[in-house]
């Protein structure tokens, strides 16, 4: 099976877009591997995200240590708690379909061959987001809280594969 990456960076025709990964500091070994798009809804917003970004980074260390090329990107994250009680619980609502499609797009628009996503436990930052995205690669989603973690894997595929947890 060919990588979705191998789309965007094989052949002559290719070479703007390896230059633009070269531009980043990946050299030709690194696009040799499998890329891996590793997303988190880290920020400044809410206490449940603050900490993601920390996560993320031990994600890229493991993507690495397996022998593939991590590209770290965020999504959008919107406290319930902060937001609840006046209009911007109307955004809260929306941002579930937001932050899928925005993932969904970045995973699309870089061909990346797989996804580790990484999420928290805000009630708009369930795990249900990552589950609307439509993409045909493997993914791996880890959602925190303060009592628990959780792992799941799941095979994403256009028919909606079952998950395993």
């Amino acid at each position: 099976m060919e990588l979705p990456s191998r789309k965007t960076l094989e052949g002559p025709s290719r070479a703007p877009h390896r230059a633009m990964y070269k531009a980043m500091g990946l050299k030709d070994k690194d696009l040799d591997k499998p890329i891996i798009g590793i997303s988190s809804t880290c920020n400044e917003a809410t206490p449940c995200n603050i900490h993601l970004g920390k996560l993320a980074q031990f994600a890229k260390k493991g993507t690495s240590d397996v022998n593939c090329t991590p590209r770290e990107f965020t999504a959008i994250a919107v406290s319930d708690g902060i937001a609840m009680g006046h209009e911007g619980m109307k955004a809260s609502l929306v941002s579930r379909e937001i932050i899928a499609d925005s993932i969904e797009i970045m995973m699309r628009a870089h061909q990346y061959d797989g996804l580790v996503g990484i999420s928290a436990f805000d009630i708009n930052r369930s795990i249900s987001p990552f589950f609307d995205i439509n993409i045909n690669e493997v993914a791996i989603f880890y959602q925190t809280n303060r009592t628990s973690y959780h792992c799941l894997w799941r095979y994403m595929s256009y028919h909606k594969s079952s998950c395993c947890t």
